[in-house]
């Protein structure tokens, strides 16, 4: 390997831990903010819940890519799941029939979505890469 290609993979492997760092730096102020926020409130209320559950997935998803190196797709897709049905919660007295429906439907969607691609890992998954 190259001097050159050497020090781009290395040089890109920071950028992309400091930025996995900063994304967890944020999501945990985004967490306190959220707390923060409830006890101002006095009240928990699903939707915050939901957000809360959002920021989690986030967190695990920084430490599952730091620990595998790898960003499983599941992973983003489960955030978007619980971001529609948040979004849906919280406004689905001021939406229409239609918008409601498309909501439902991109959940659907996005569920199935999942489940082809865990069926996929265990049915179809990909060769071993040979050791030596």
């Amino acid at each position: 390997m190259g001097i050159y290609r050497k020090v781009g993979l290395n040089s890109v492997k920071l950028v992309e831990n400091m930025v996995l760092v900063i994304i967890a730096i944020a999501t945990v102020f985004a967490i306190g903010q959220e707390i923060v926020y409830i006890f101002k409130m006095g009240t928990v209320a699903l939707a915050d819940l939901l957000l809360l559950f959002i920021y989690l997935e986030v967190l695990a998803m920084v430490g599952n890519y730091i620990e595998s190196g790898k960003l499983p797709v599941r992973m983003p897709l489960y955030i978007a799941i619980v971001a529609l049905a948040r979004y849906l919660i919280l406004d689905m007295k001021g939406m229409d029939d239609w918008r409601i429906l498309g909501i439902a439907m991109a959940t659907l969607v996005l569920a199935t979505t999942v489940l082809v691609i865990r069926w996929g890992q265990l049915k179809l998954p990909y060769p071993k890469p040979d050791e030596d």
